[in-house]
């Protein structure tokens, strides 16, 4: 990829059991703070049973998906959630030719 494609990933994102609803607020709560870092949701999907997300993000540097990480609110509703918390797989991708 070349580096002014920026950084593309895909998160696979499940909720804790019996929390999905909790988590479906997290992550329309944490997916509006994308902007702050450059980064932008390409795409979300939900799984028909609501347990389960599959997002594609694009950060314009790898820096910004850090910083995203590491962002105070974020991190402040991720501990106030606790338990409920969903989890998440982040995979590095790219598009194809």
């Amino acid at each position: 990829m070349a580096d002014d494609d920026g950084l593309l990933l895909a998160a696979v994102v499940d909720m804790a059991p019996g929390a999905a609803e909790a988590g479906q607020r997290y992550e329309d709560a944490v997916l509006g703070y994308l902007a702050r870092h450059g980064g932008v949701l390409e795409r979300r999907t939900r799984g028909t049973d609501g347990t389960s997300e599959v997002h594609l993000i694009r950060f314009r540097s790898r820096a910004g998906y850090e910083s995203f990480l590491t962002d105070p609110d974020r991190l402040a509703l991720r501990e106030t959630l606790g338990a409920a918390a969903p989890t998440t797989r982040v995979i590095e991708v790219h598009d194809l030719p």
